[in-house]
């Protein structure tokens, strides 16, 4: 996505999407030179820090696959996918169509860019529909006409959040935000949340990724503790093995195998009301 005549109207190329750098970090072809400047950076610093950005971008998609799959097998055959970023292979209603029939999925970015090629791609795929909405004010998501027409959300649906709230910097405002989804939810419903997770890693080393995503779309970045991270489950039953680093999470795996909470990454777990 070199040209300049592909850019959407209101989309300024110089700035770094995070959407476009996570469609680089897993060897996409969607990006900007900008993007791939900031991605590049974020690769580098992951190295200083003994991690593969692209590995764990990977992991965090592979996590996103394996929960939906856990969730549809459920019978629950409504998603919303709130930060859903650019598609690739494996989206959501692909992999919850392989395991339940007449899954419903309603994507929802506030990327222009986003927006412009979920749509082409979705123009004539029955019962997908994306939807331009911030995870800031979820309310204004699940109140949305289009949300209405799509769904029925008197019956079970789950809502997705992979890789999307460590870009709300504040922690008073993550934590509304994921309260608020949980306080519609009825039994049955899920949620799909994955974060990105401080570890060991260094005041410096943070405050360098936070650097790279101040001049992004997003505006900043937040790596939180498993304790934050868990606490956006509250009262929900925590499916597999709990709050894990994506790469080990599946619906049976052991809750009290052994996992690495040292090494700064992705923690992820699906919740159940």
């Amino acid at each position: 996505m070199a040209e300049t005549d592909r850019v959407p109207a209101g989309v300024d190329p110089s700035v770094p999407s995070v959407a476009r750098m996570y469609d680089y970090y897993l060897g996409g072809r969607d990006h900007f030179p900008a993007d791939r400047v900031a991605a590049e950076k974020m690769i580098e610093l992951g190295r200083r820090m003994g991690n593969d950005a692209r590995q764990i971008a990977r992991a965090n998609r592979a996590f996103l696959g394996r929960a939906v799959r856990t969730i549809a097998e459920s019978g629950v055959r409504q998603f919303i996918d709130i930060g859903a970023g650019l598609p690739t292979q494996d989206n959501v209603h692909q992999v919850a169509r392989r395991h339940v029939h007449g899954s419903r999925v309603v994507y929802v970015d506030n990327d222009p860019v986003v927006l412009a090629h979920a749509r082409a791609l979705l123009a004539r795929e029955p019962g997908v529909v994306a939807l331009a909405g911030d995870l800031r004010d979820p309310d204004a998501i699940l109140d949305d006409p289009l949300v209405a027409r799509h769904l029925d959300l008197s019956e079970p649906y789950a809502v997705l959040m992979v890789a999307v709230l460590h870009f709300v910097p504040d922690d008073a405002e993550a934590a509304a935000i994921t309260a608020a989804i949980r306080a519609r939810f009825r039994p049955g419903c899920h949620l799909v949340l994955s974060h990105l997770y401080a570890g060991d890693a260094t005041d410096d080393e943070t405050e360098a990724g936070r650097q790279v995503y101040a001049s992004t779309t997003a505006g900043g970045l937040a790596r939180r503790g498993l304790g934050q991270i868990s606490g956006y489950f509250t009262d929900l039953e925590l499916l597999g093995p709990g709050v894990v680093p994506v790469a080990d999470w599946a619906a049976d795996a052991p809750k009290d195998g052994t996992y690495d909470l040292v090494r700064p990454g992705i923690l992820g777990g699906v919740g159940r009301a």
